[in-house]
């Protein structure tokens, strides 16, 4: 058995009462050095840290008969797990199975089936604490409420500077929106959709690429040449595709790699319109 071991807590008083309970040790007994007190992070939800300290067992334990053996397996079995624990805090997370590279045509799939969505979950109480300090940093006079729209979490931004928080083609929005999703999602056993907007400016601009495509599609199939909407996110590029997946005459496919990327409406052969063989030239 090593003559140390460590523990760790959101305190240096969480971490000693956790080495008491694993080992079985009164608090008064416990001898240990602090290694770290820990941090409080961002917000206190981004980039905490944990306490840590190192307890060394007194000689008592190595001599306590049978309940110091009984003792001595808990401490073997927590020194296990403990080494787990270490590795998945130097690499600042649990090791998770590698997803499988999606298609971008996933974008045109349905809305799938979501799990019921509690609002008063700490997870989301956090997304929605997280925004507002961040959105205040920003701006003035802002509020959040929080509905629940087709199985996702969908944080409200009233007030304030709107085009600031929007950002040029919703790039400042996309930012904070990735930042909410990453905290609400921290900690929580399931997946939880996450979308932020600003006095419905989603809603808007959704119908405004709807139109969009329609207006691009028609040009594809009058022209028979493909039409190009350029460099738009992933949410842009699903709403175009869904737009367009009813249409026979085209076919949509995104261009290029990471997240912005340009679409493309290409007209299907022999739908685009033709000149007439008979009219003379």
């Amino acid at each position: 058995m090593k003559p140390n071991l460590e523990f760790v807590g959101k305190n240096v008083k969480v971490a000693v009462q956790a080495a008491s309970d694993e080992l079985n040790i009164p608090l008064s007994e416990i001898q240990y050095d602090i290694i770290s007190n820990g941090s409080s992070g961002i917000f206190g939800l981004v980039g905490t840290k944990k306490a840590k300290i190192r307890v060394h067992f007194p000689a008592s334990i190595k001599s306590a008969g049978r309940q110091s053996v009984h003792q001595a397996d808990r401490i073997k079995s927590f020194e296990e797990n403990n080494v787990k624990s270490l590795v998945d805090e130097a690499f600042n997370e649990t090791p998770v199975q590698p997803k499988k590279r999606q298609l971008d045509l996933n974008e045109e799939s349905e809305q799938p089936t979501e799990p019921l969505i509690d609002i008063s979950s700490n997870y989301v109480q956090a997304g929605k604490l997280a925004l507002q300090k961040i959105i205040d940093l920003i701006t003035e006079g802002t509020n959040v409420s929080i509905e629940i729209d087709r199985g996702r979490v969908l944080f409200n931004i009233f007030g304030g500077n709107s085009g600031v928080l929007i950002g040029k083609k919703g790039q400042n929005l996309e930012a904070i929106q990735y930042l909410i999703d990453k905290i609400v999602n921290k900690n929580s056993d399931k997946r939880i959709r996450i979308q932020v907007d600003v006095e419905g400016y989603l809603k808007t601009r959704k119908e405004n690429l709807v139109k969009l495509a329609g207006r691009l599609a028609e040009k594809a199939k009058r022209t028979g040449r493909p039409s190009t909407i350029g460099q738009i996110s992933a949410q842009d590029r699903r709403t175009v595709h869904l737009t367009l997946k009813s249409d026979k005459e085209v076919r949509t496919q995104s261009i290029g790699d990471g997240y912005y990327r340009k679409l493309v409406i290409f007209p299907k052969k022999n739908n685009h319109r033709k000149k007439d063989p008979t009219k003379k030239l």
